[in-house]
């Protein structure tokens, strides 16, 4: 799994140069195992379908002292199962607390990170404690293998994350810009989950990128950076259908 394909073809005798976005054309071919696959401009009823509820999240700014965050996602609650899900045996106090510095808040009121990213954030993070707990507490709490002598603020880190999958994926768009796009709806389709899926996969990536180089803090943008790249290779390969069969998802546990 993994090898780089040739991944991009277009048919110049039926869509043009690359500039066939804003052409008015409906499908562009991309070259996957060999053959020459379509991927469709035009958006199936599904596709649609998730991807106003995706940009639905997307669009939610945290604002923890708002009743009707409370009943989107019971955002105090939100918050409480977060830390529950991070700190099984220590309760937390109150949810302004300097408890939340332990998990890589600037400060006391979490809230007031997730200004950059909006509530999405949060919501990636509690996904990633609960579906991928031991990769999670890991990453958390710097557990195995050699730390790097400055290490990232976790939970900032995952709200940056959020919001470069955001800039990446150009969900907002009117028209696709990218393949990158493009191909993450197809997954969307197969995934209710994909976006927070990617964004575990993400978070992985940039910890491992971070290790590797042993970067310190003011090195963060440039290690992001290098996960986006890392990412959009990945999406690209030939036998990358969902994002589970990402190399980077193998990570996960």
């Amino acid at each position: 799994m993994g090898k780089s394909p040739d991944w991009l073809y277009i048919d110049h005798a039926t869509c043009g140069s690359p500039a066939w976005i804003g052409k008015g054309l409906t499908c562009v071919c991309f070259k996957r195992k060999g053959n020459c696959q379509r991927i469709c401009i035009s958006l199936t009823p599904l596709q649609e379908e998730r991807l106003r509820r995706l940009k639905r999240r997307m669009k939610v700014y945290f604002d923890a002292s708002k009743l009707e965050h409370q009943k989107f996602f019971q955002g105090q609650e939100a918050l409480r199962a977060l830390w529950s899900a991070s700190f099984p045996d220590q309760e937390l106090q109150s949810l302004i607390s300097d408890q939340w510095k332990e998990m890589g808040w600037q400060g006391r009121d979490p809230s007031t990170d997730f200004r950059g990213a909006g509530f999405i954030s949060l919501e990636n993070l509690l996904f990633f404690a609960k579906t991928f707990s031991t990769s999670f507490q890991r990453l958390l709490k710097k557990q195995g293998g050699k730390g790097a002598v400055w290490e990232y603020p976790f939970a900032v880190a995952g709200v940056n994350i959020t919001f470069m999958i955001m800039q990446m994926l150009d969900l907002d768009a009117t028209k696709p810009r990218t393949f990158v796009r493009a191909v993450f709806l197809q997954m969307l389709s197969e995934n209710e989950w994909a976006f927070d899926l990617l964004y575990c996969a993400a978070f992985v990536v940039m910890d491992k990128l971070w290790l590797e180089r042993n970067a310190t803090y003011m090195e963060f943008n440039d290690v992001l950076k290098s996960t986006r790249v890392q990412l959009e290779k990945e999406l690209l390969m030939d036998d990358v259908l969902r994002i589970e069969d990402m190399p980077s998802y193998s990570l996960l546990c």
